[in-house]
């Protein structure tokens, strides 16, 4: 019987390439879309991140989510440089977010707040996602808009704190196998990881629209 992580990984694996290759993130990685683009889409990590971080503490001690709450993934403080560097100081004032971010960021909280099982299924696909693909998006921005290697701009997809991703994606994934959940939830979470992925697809939908390439 395979394992829940492998589960997870291979239930959510059709969405997973879907939001990959959305033509918003194909057109951002390669480099026919402005700064502008790419701020844009850093806005709207923001308004899903301050969901996902904001509900954090009080899970801590919550004995399905706690063991996940893990202070080296936080991407709050480092998203909130990115910003500042790419949107002025005043970027706080200008900010605004999709619908569909909206509703992103919605489900985050609810889960945070209702269910801490479903939680972790928007945590797993956020952060072991910039764990892995967003070290492509990194690079890929540093060499088309100039960014600093691993500085203002990219911030985001540089965790200062895990200097070793393989083991720390290896230790989570061992996490996920013993989470403290019976059959039925953990299915239930395999439904939320999916639920995830396409919320985080319709987001890219909307900024493919907010940025179409002219043919």
């Amino acid at each position: 019987m395979d394992s829940f992580s492998t589960l997870i990984r291979t239930a959510s694996h059709e969405q997973h390439t879907e939001a990959e290759t959305s033509t918003f993130m194909s057109d951002l990685l390669g480099g026919r879309l402005g700064v502008d683009a790419y701020a844009r889409y850093t806005e709207q990590l923001w308004f899903v991140y301050e969901a996902l971080e904001d509900g954090a503490g009080r899970l801590a001690s919550d004995p399905v989510a706690g063991p996940f709450i893990r202070p080296e993934l936080f991407r709050l403080a480092a998203l909130e440089r990115d910003l500042e560097h790419l949107r002025g100081a005043s970027w706080r004032s200008e900010v605004s977010v999709l619908p569909a971010t909206e509703a992103y960021a919605a489900r985050v909280r609810e889960c945070a707040e209702r269910w801490p099982a479903g939680y972790i299924a928007h945590h797993y696909t956020r952060y072991l996602g910039d764990l892995s693909g967003g070290q492509i998006i990194r690079d890929k921005a540093e060499k088309t808009w100039g960014f600093t290697k691993k500085g203002d701009g990219v911030r985001f997809y540089v965790f200062e704190e895990i200097p070793n991703p393989a083991a720390f994606k290896r230790s989570y994934r061992e996490l996920l196998d013993t989470v403290n959940a019976d059959d039925l939830e953990r299915q239930r979470i395999v439904t939320e990881c999916k639920k995830a992925f396409s919320l985080n697809t319709a987001v890219f939908h909307a900024l493919g629209e907010e940025f179409p390439l002219s043919a």
